[in-house]
């Protein structure tokens, strides 16, 4: 364990780290932040911009795959993924590609869009099949076996 109290800090500036509170230290940052980076800084990001585009964009990709409604489930010998498609031209100008783990759909519904879906179990390269039938994209991906196992040593720390 690390002697903590070796530190340079004596009793009162201990005391008054344990007794902040979230709310306090955020004010703190804040604070320093608006120091170090001033609002008259012309052409330059301000640090709340930042952190509020960075939670739209998530929220925007996000509401992005919702739109595609899938579904994705597995048998005992292959991953199969479901997807109802609006319109019917849209399985004319779709791409699908796929990894060991994930199922990527590009330009559905519009020509820039990219949904990713994580499939259940890990999948082989090849051997997928899609077909379009009453309204439903059905991809059929076989699954890939791993049997090697890797034994994990537990030690025991005194």
């Amino acid at each position: 364990m690390f002697p903590w109290n070796m530190f340079p800090f004596n009793k009162e500036i201990r005391d008054s780290l344990q007794k902040m509170n979230p709310g306090e230290i955020d004010k703190y940052v804040q604070d320093i932040i608006g120091k170090v980076m001033p609002n008259n800084m012309g052409g330059m990001m301000n640090p709340q911009d930042m952190f509020s585009n960075f939670t739209s964009s998530t929220a925007q990709r996000s509401s992005q795959t919702e739109t595609l409604n899938s579904s994705a489930f597995e048998t005992h010998d292959y991953v199969f993924v479901r997807i109802p498609l609006k319109d019917e031209e849209w399985v004319k100008k779709l791409r699908l590609y796929h990894t060991s783990n994930q199922l990527i759909i590009e330009r559905v519904p519009e020509d820039d869009d990219k949904h990713t879906i994580t499939l259940p179990a890990i999948v082989k390269k090849k051997g997928a099949i899609a077909n379009y039938k009453d309204g439903i994209l059905e991809i059929k991906i076989p699954k890939n076996v791993d049997m090697q196992f890797s034994q994990i040593d537990v030690t025991e720390i005194l």
